[in-house]
C-alpha cells in the first residue's frame, strides 16, 4: 500500500487509559475531547494550523476560561483521525494512507486547515497524495473506497466528491482489458515489472511475461465494498458501456458471497466459508437490490443462480415484484433449466402440495408467452445442441420435455388437485410435443395415487394426449393399462390398428420398388455385353431372393401381432360382457363382434393381397430364370 510520510519529530504522545498527552516539557493548556476520549494539548500548535480550533480557542478565551476544554463531537473519523490531526500540527512524524487519506482529508476540511493557516497545510497534503497516487492505482482506490462506507464519513465524502473520484477510477480500471497493453493494471506483489510487461530483476529485464488476466479479475475484490457502494459501482459501471454479460458475471459473485445456499458446492473453492452471512432483514434487502440491478436479459448468469435467488427469496418473504422479476427472469431461459431446478419445495403456511406448482405455471406462461410473440424463432444454442445431443430440438420442445418430467415427479403427491395438474400439462402447447409419451407416464402416475377419482375426471384428464402421438411401446402399455377409461383403450387400440396397417402397406410398397428394379435391371441386359448380363441376371436373383425372403418373415410377424390383438380383444369382451360393462352384455358383444369382423376382414384381404404379390413375384422370377438359361444355351450353341 503506497503512503507518504510527514513531520520530523519524534511522536511525543503517550497514552494513559482514556487520554493523550503531549510530552513537550510545556504543561497542557488546552483539553479537546473528542468522543470518548481526551487530547490535552497545547493551542498554539492547534490554532496555527485550523481555522476552526481559532475560533473555538478564541470563544474560549473571552469567556475566562482558565480550564481551556473544547468539544469536537462531529469531526469526521473520531478520536482515532484526531489524534492524526494533532500529530500533524505539532510535527510528528507519521504517515498518509489509502486506509486513512479519506478520513483525513475530511477532518482537514471540517477544521478549515487550508493554506491561510500555513503553508503545505493537511487539506492540501491530503489532496496531492489521494489525486496523485491514491486514484492512480487500483488496490488503493478500492481501500480508500472502502473507508468511505463509514456512516460518519459518506456524508462528508459525497460533499468533497472523494466517494465519487474512487468509483470513477475503479470504474476506468475495470473497464480496461488488463492484457491490452501486455501489463495489468492492478498491483502484484512481488518483483517490479517494466511497461512491456517483462520482469525486472535487479534492473535487468528477465524476459519472462506476467499471466494474463480474464475480464473477471476484479469480481473478488469489489465484493469487499458494502452494498450501497456497490451498487453506485455497479451502476457505473453499466453507465460506462461495461458488457452486461461482465456486470452479471459480478453481481453472481457478489450475491453468492453474500447470501447462504447459493452455491453450497463451491463455498469451499472460492474461499467463502469464512464469511459470515447478515441477518434476515439484510439478505432480503441485498437479494431485493440484486434483483433490481440485474438486466432482464437471457443467459447473462446461470439458470441455476436464478432458482437459487428464487428459493432464497421465497424463504425469505421477499417482495411480490422480486419474486415476480425472478420467475421471468427463469421464464426468459427455461429451456436451459433441469429438472432438478423446477423441484423447489412450497415454503408457504398452507403445505398445499408438496413442490411450489404456482412458480412453475407462472414460469411456463411466460416462456411461452414469448415464444408465441417470436413465432418460436429462438433456435437452440450451440451449447445447448452439444448438451442434448440433438440439434433438431427447439427450446419449446425442450420445455414440453422438461414440464412433462416434472409432472411424472410431482404427480404422486396426493394433495395435488387434478385442476392444478391439468393447467399445467395445459400450459404446454399441443405442438410442443412430438410424442406424448411423457405425458402419458405423468398421467399414468397420477391415476395410480389418485385411485378414488371419479369417471368422468379420468375421462377429462387423459383427453390431455393425443393417441395417435403414442408410440408403439406406449399404445402397448395403453391397452393393458386398467386405469385408463374404456373410451382410452379403444382409441388405443384403433391407433394401433392403423399403424399396423401403415406398416403392411410401407412392406408392399418396398417390395414393389424391388420388382420395378429389377424389370428396369432386365430390359437392359440386351445392351451389355454377354458377360456383363450374365453377372447382372446373377445379382438381381440373388436381391431378389433377400426381398422376397424379407417379406415373407415380416408378413409372418404382423399375422401374429393381428392374432395376439384379436385375443385381447375377445378376452376384454367376455370381461365386460360377463360384468355387465357399459350399456350391458349385450351392447358390448355386438360392438366386439362388429369389431372382430372388421379387423378380421382386414386382415385377410391384407394377407390375400401380401400372397397374391409374393405368387406373382414368384412367377415373374422363375420366367426370368428361364429366360436366361434359354439364352446362355443359345449363346453357347453359337459359339
Amino acid at each position: 500500500m503506497a503512503s507518504m510520510k510527514l513531520g520530523s519529530k519524534a511522536d511525543a504522545f503517550q497514552k494513559q487509559g482514556q487520554a493523550w498527552f503531549c510530552t513537550t516539557g510545556l504543561p497542557s493548556d488546552i483539553v479537546v475531547e473528542v468522543e470518548d476520549m481526551s487530547f490535552h494539548l497545547h493551542k498554539f500548535p492547534l490554532l496555527s494550523r485550523s481555522g476552526v480550533m481559532e475560533k473555538l480557542i478564541g470563544d474560549a478565551s473571552e469567556k475566562g476560561d482558565a480550564n481551556c476544554t473544547i468539544n469536537l463531537k462531529d469531526i469526521p473519523g473520531g478520536a482515532k483521525t484526531f489524534e492524526l490531526v494533532a500529530k500533524f500540527c505539532y510535527g510528528v512524524k507519521h504517515k498518509i494512507t489509502a486506509s486513512n487519506v479519506v478520513h483525513l482529508r475530511c477532518a482537514a476540511e471540517h477544521l478549515e486547515m487550508t493554506e491561510q493557516y500555513g503553508e503545505d497545510n493537511l487539506i492540501s497534503q491530503t489532496e496531492i497524495f489521494f489525486s496523485q497516487v491514491v486514484l492512480k492505482n487500483w488496490k488503493d482506490s478500492l481501500k480508500s473506497l472502502q473507508t468511505c462506507g463509514d456512516e460518519r464519513i459518506i456524508p462528508h465524502a459525497d460533499e468533497l466528491n472523494i466517494t465519487k473520484r474512487c468509483i470513477e477510477s475503479l470504474v476506468a480500471k475495470a473497464s480496461t482489458d488488463p492484457n491490452l497493453f501486455g501489463w495489468p493494471v492492478i498491483d502484484h506483489d512481488g518483483p517490479m515489472q517494466s511497461p512491456g510487461g517483462s520482469l525486472l530483476w535487479n534492473g535487468i529485464r528477465t524476459g519472462a511475461r506476467p499471466r494474463n488476466l480474464s475480464l473477471d479479475w476484479w469480481f473478488h475484490d469489489v465484493s469487499s465494498l458494502t452494498l450501497p457502494l456497490y451498487k453506485r459501482l455497479t451502476l457505473a459501471m453499466e453507465a460506462q458501456g461495461i458488457k452486461q454479460e461482465v456486470i452479471g458475471g459480478s453481481l453472481e459473485y457478489y450475491a453468492k458471497k453474500y447470501l447462504p445456499g447459493l452455491s453450497r458446492r463451491k463455498t469451499a473453492q472460492m474461499g467463502l466459508a469464512a464469511v459470515d452471512p447478515p441477518p434476515d432483514e439484510a439478505q432480503k434487502i441485498l437479494l431485493e437490490e440484486i434483483d433490481h440491478l440485474l438486466p432482464m436479459q437471457k443467459g447473462l448468469v446461470s439458470t441455476q443462480f436464478l432458482f437459487g435467488l428464487l428459493r432464497s427469496a421465497l424463504i425469505l418473504r421477499a417482495s411480490p415484484s422480486c419474486i415476480l422479476n425472478l420467475e421471468k427472469r427463469i421464464g426468459i431461459q427455461l429451456d436451459q433449466a433441469t429438472l432438478e431446478d423446477l423441484l423447489m419445495p412450497n415454503f408457504s403456511y398452507s403445505m398445499e402440495t408438496l413442490y411450489n406448482i404456482e412458480c412453475v405455471l407462472r414460469m411456463v406462461e411466460h416462456f411461452m408467452a414469448i415464444d408465441q410473440a417470436t413465432d418460436g424463432a429462438s433456435p437452440c444454442s450451440i451449447e445447448d445442441e452439444r448438451l442434448l445431443g440433438s440439434p433438431s430440438l427447439t427450446p419449446v420442445t425442450i420445455v414440453a420435455k422438461l414440464i412433462d418430467g416434472y409432472l411424472a415427479e410431482v404427480a404422486p403427491d396426493v394433495n395435488l388437485k387434478l385442476p392444478k395438474f391439468m393447467s399445467l400439462a395445459e400450459a404446454v402447447p399441443e405442438y410442443a410435443r412430438p410424442m406424448d409419451d411423457g405425458l402419458y407416464r405423468a398421467i399414468d402416475i397420477y391415476l395410480k395415487s389418485h385411485p378414488y377419482l371419479a369417471d368422468s375426471d379420468r375421462e377429462q384428464l387423459c383427453k390431455l394426449m393425443d393417441c395417435q402421438k403414442l408410440s408403439l411401446e406406449a399404445c402397448t402399455h395403453a391397452a393393458q393399462n386398467e386405469r385408463l377409461p374404456l373410451r382410452i383403450i379403444v382409441q388405443v387400440l384403433f391407433f394401433e390398428q392403423l399403424q399396423l396397417r401403415t406398416s403392411i402397406a410401407g412392406c408392399f410398397l418396398v417390395s414393389d420398388n424391388l420388382a420395378d428394379g429389377s424389370r428396369q435391371l432386365r430390359n437392359g441386359l440386351g445392351a451389355a455385353s454377354q458377360e456383363g448380363c450374365w453377372n447382372t441376371s446373377v445379382r438381381e436373383n440373388q436381391v431378389l431372393k433377400v426381398g422376397m425372403d424379407s417379406m415373407r418373415m415380416r408378413v409372418s410377424e404382423l399375422e401374429k401381432e393381428c392374432s395376439d390383438m384379436k385375443q385381447e380383444i375377445e378376452k376384454l369382451g367376455r370381461v365386460m360382457g360377463d360384468s355387465g360393462g357399459i350399456g350391458g352384455g349385450g351392447a358390448w358383444s355386438n360392438m366386439s363382434k362388429k369389431f372382430r369382423f372388421k379387423f378380421k376382414t382386414q386382415m385377410c384381404s391384407a394377407q390375400d393381397g401380401s400372397i397374391s404379390k409374393q405368387d406373382n413375384a414368384t412367377v415373374k422370377l422363375e420366367k426370368g430364370r428361364g429366360k436366361q438359361q434359354k439364352h446362355n444355351k443359345d449363346l453357347y450353341r453359337e459359339g
